[in-house]
């Protein structure tokens, strides 16, 4: 890896890591008073429609949104923009005929019937997150990443704002949450627009024409044959917990288990989405220029230092952390989250390295992952349902994840150039280095401490921890050293 490069990408990761930190402590500071003002049920009702919307929205632009990183060429790359944009349009008509034919059967198939007076929004979501999916990747073409940030940062301002200005007013439904998502996804849609308008609208003119974006059409054609289906089943495979935790169970168990992820993903993405964001945009150049193993190998290493600690310590405290910060009324979803962190370790680690198989154009591999993420998934959580255990089938679903994410790190990285032996040497040793810190906790546990003297230790363990792998590691030193020039 060129000696210039690594400054520019920390640079980069750390615009985008500053808006996500500020939208994360947002979400951190009002959860205590969310999850006091919206009881399970509200964010149950609220995860079943954004599941609904995440699958239709994924294939919004036909994923030609992720061609627009690869050409070298800028007007190649601004009609890959105006097909994505053109895409969008197409296929939340398509949604308004779909749910018009089949909405109720659906509805009735998840036992949502308290959903039917908001499927007409579902269109104008899949519209609205599409076009922010298209808007996003010219932005991080064009590295402007301090953008993003602002549109992070007032997004989760906007969408929070909401929120509790409809729980202070005794407004606290679900309809309340999934009312202040929309604001926040037009306005962050909104800034970033503004933001190509005023920048690039001169290159858009001169560009996009229906030749240019019929060309595109053509070169990337295994975007929409392959790749969306890919995308489609990923998504679809995220979406099956919430969809089958209402039909088994009930909105109050896919409350539990929204909170519950919202707490392992707030962390991850801190990080993970503004390395997977970055990540893309150096791996297209490090793949003209031949230096895409050593790329991929730095950024696993990274990913595993930032990921491993912080979901084992998870995976210890998560009941004790739910209790304090959330109430009494959430410790079921704590002990979701302990269930689950270990794998969210491989799921952070994987999630940024997979833009390995766009650079490489290697749909297939991308398509049979999905498919094999889904048929666990899936198996998973009908075992547990049908065992009328919603602890047992979030238990099977973490370990198939453990074991499917896992594989495809060693996949994602090989096609990368990187050797299976280095990839598992990385990782055990990460393990190895996380576990003597945990140790003091699993004996708090073990004495049935009270949970805020078990979540004050974690606290110290945690900054321990930190300082420990500050000080003796190079790699992140060396990131760190980057951001000052």
């Amino acid at each position: 890896m060129p000696p210039s490069k690594p400054s520019s990408f920390v640079t980069d990761v750390f615009k985008l890591v500053t808006g996500t930190t500020l939208t994360q402590v947002i979400t951190v500071l009002a959860s205590p008073l969310l999850t006091r003002f919206y009881g399970p049920e509200a964010f149950g009702f609220f995860a079943l429609f954004t599941s609904i919307t995440s699958i239709f929205g994924v294939i919004a632009c036909m994923r030609y949104e992720s061609a627009i990183m690869l050409p070298k060429d800028d007007r190649e790359a601004a009609n890959l923009l105006g097909l994505s944009l053109l895409c969008v349009v197409i296929v939340s008509g398509l949604t308004v005929l779909a749910l018009f034919l089949g909405g109720d059967a659906l509805l009735s198939l998840i036992r949502a019937p308290t959903l039917t007076p908001y499927l007409i929004l579902i269109p104008l979501f899949v519209f609205i997150n599409g076009v922010f999916l298209a808007l996003n990747s010219w932005i991080s073409r064009t590295r402007h990443f301090g953008w993003l940030s602002v549109a992070q940062v007032t997004s989760s301002l906007s969408t929070t704002g909401t929120q509790l200005g409809a729980g202070f007013a005794g407004y606290a439904t679900g309809g309340s949450l999934l009312g202040a998502s929309l604001v926040g996804s037009v306005v962050s849609t909104g800034l970033i627009g503004g933001q190509i308008w005023w920048n690039d609208r001169a290159l858009m003119y001169k560009s996009i024409s229906w030749r240019g974006m019929l060309n595109g059409l053509k070169r990337y054609k295994q975007f929409p044959l392959i790749d969306s289906g890919s995308a489609l089943l990923n998504t679809a495979s995220w979406q099956l917990p919430t969809l089958l935790l209402a039909a088994f169970f009930s909105p109050v168990v896919v409350g539990f288990y929204a909170l519950g992820f919202r707490v392992l993903q707030s962390p991850m993405s801190l990080i993970g989405s503004a390395i997977a964001q970055v990540s893309f945009q150096r791996a297209a150049e490090a793949h003209h220029e031949g230096f895409l193993a050593s790329l991929a190998e730095n950024i696993f290493e990274v990913l595993l230092k930032l990921g491993v600690f912080p979901m084992l310590l998870l995976a210890v405290i998560g009941e004790d952390l739910f209790l304090v910060v959330f109430g009494a009324a959430w410790g079921e979803a704590g002990v979701f989250t302990q269930l689950l962190s270990i794998w969210a370790i491989f799921w952070f680690i994987s999630s940024p390295l997979s833009m390995i198989v766009d650079v490489r154009e290697k749909m297939t591999v991308g398509f049979n992952l999905s498919i094999l993420i889904f048929a666990t998934r899936l198996l998973s959580l009908i075992i547990g349902g049908f065992m009328g255990s919603a602890v047992l089938a979030i238990a099977l679903f973490s370990i198939s994840g453990v074991f499917v994410y896992g594989f495809a790190c060693f996949v994602y990285l090989k096609l990368a150039g990187v050797p299976v032996l280095k990839t598992l040497r990385l990782i055990t040793k990460n393990f190895a280095l996380a576990v003597p810190f945990l140790i003091p906790l699993i004996g708090v546990k073990s004495f049935a401490f009270p949970a805020i003297l078990t979540v004050l230790l974690a606290i110290v363990v945690f900054i321990a921890y930190g300082i420990f792998i500050l000080l003796t590691d190079p790699l992140l030193h060396n990131l760190i050293t980057g951001l000052k020039k």
